[in-house]
């Protein structure tokens, strides 16, 4: 197996980086592929990392690119964008699922079908 460079990264360090908490908060629904956009420069005396990410958000940036970028897992990266939307630091734009709502057959139909495959 090969060892990556995060396999190597001090737990400790990453529990202080999210000051012990391992998950973010509620009504956060980031997912990876959800875009990150900075709304606001870093200011002094920001943690570290919440500098790194608003810098790296100055256009959208995929949730799973910001982890990739700061060699941290994407549950320790969604603490730290939940600590800056709380701030109103960024935006974060989920996927459009109003195309895809748009491309799926009708309710009707695929109960139709259902009761088809069922009956055989």
């Amino acid at each position: 197996m090969i060892r990556r460079e995060l396999d190597n990264e001090n737990p400790d360090r990453l529990y202080t980086v999210t000051r012990g908490r391992s998950r973010a908060e509620e009504g956060n629904d980031l997912d990876l592929v959800t875009l990150i956009v900075a709304s606001a420069e870093p200011a002094p005396g920001m943690q570290s990392e919440h500098v790194r990410i608003l810098r790296m958000c100055r256009r959208p940036v995929a949730v799973v690119e910001i982890s990739a970028d700061l060699g941290m897992p994407v549950g320790v990266v969604k603490v730290l964008l939940s600590d800056l939307l709380r701030a109103g630091k960024i935006t974060a734009r989920h996927p459009s699922t109003a195309r895809a709502s748009r491309q799926l057959p009708d309710a009707a139909i695929l109960k139709k079908v259902l009761v088809g495959l069922h009956n055989l």
